[in-house]
């Protein structure tokens, strides 16, 4: 009896300090964002122990699929709208709110000289243009913002091919489906090659890129580790590095 309680006693010591586990939670992630946020998640996990489970895809699905119960716990927006809109439904927590990174829209071929500035657009030599659903991602919605803002969308219009979501745009113009295509300027990281216009901001709104904690992360401490790291500098360090402004600068 003695020695079953002096086992007891000591497991319960080991229990007492053994670390806490580490957690998980799910994080719906607007696909514009992919690398990025891998890359984020990595750090994250090295330095607190955390999973945090990425899903890709439109910002538009995602909200849909949040609203109709879906097991996510953090959602990475590619706008500012949807996220505020899941806080005036209930669904997310109020002062988790904030701007993680604001977009940049680039007008790119992967063929050297194609792409020169807003002539390409207006010459359009090109039989394809693609873009993404302009209704479920906000980067195909800068796209049509711009194409107007240059009176040229109606003529364009027979001449877009649209994907579901911005990673479908860029494969499209990858495949040599379409020869020009407008995509996010943090999925040219790291490559050179090709032709690029970077559009200018005044063309369409801002990106404005924002992050929200779900009420049903509220008690997930891997959630609200994930919102809070995002704010930090080796997140922010992160984000700069694909192509992103921060709230904040110009």
């Amino acid at each position: 009896m003695r020695l079953f309680r002096s086992i007891a006693f000591f497991a319960g010591l080991l229990l007492a300090s053994a670390p806490a586990q580490a957690a998980q939670t799910n994080v719906a992630v607007a696909a514009n964002f992919t690398e990025a946020a891998k890359e984020i998640a990595a750090v994250f996990k090295q330095k607190t122990g955390h999973e945090a489970v990425l899903s890709f895809g439109a910002s538009g699905q995602f909200y849909t699929q949040i609203t109709q119960g879906a097991p996510f716990q953090v959602f990475l927006s590619a706008d500012d709208s949807r996220p505020k809109k899941l806080v005036e439904d209930g669904l997310a927590v109020p002062d988790s709110r904030f701007t993680y990174a604001i977009g940049k829209l680039v007008l790119w071929s992967k063929s050297p000289g194609i792409v020169t500035g807003e002539e390409t657009l207006k010459a359009a030599a090109f039989a394809k243009l693609s873009i993404c659903n302009p209704a479920a991602a906000p980067y195909g919605l800068a796209a049509v913002e711009t194409m107007k803002s240059l009176n040229l969308y109606e003529s364009l219009k027979p001449k877009l091919v649209e994907g579901a979501t911005i990673t479908q745009a860029y494969q499209f113009v990858e495949t040599g489906n379409a020869e020009v295509g407008f995509v996010a300027l943090s999925q040219l990281t790291g490559r050179d090659a090709g032709s690029r216009w970077v559009v200018p901001e005044a063309l369409y709104d801002p990106i404005r890129q924002d992050a929200v904690l779900l009420k049903s992360g509220a008690g997930n401490e891997a959630a609200s580790a994930f919102i809070a790291f995002l704010r930090s500098p080796e997140a922010r360090s992160i984000i700069e590095r694909y192509g992103y402004v921060l709230d904040g600068q110009s």
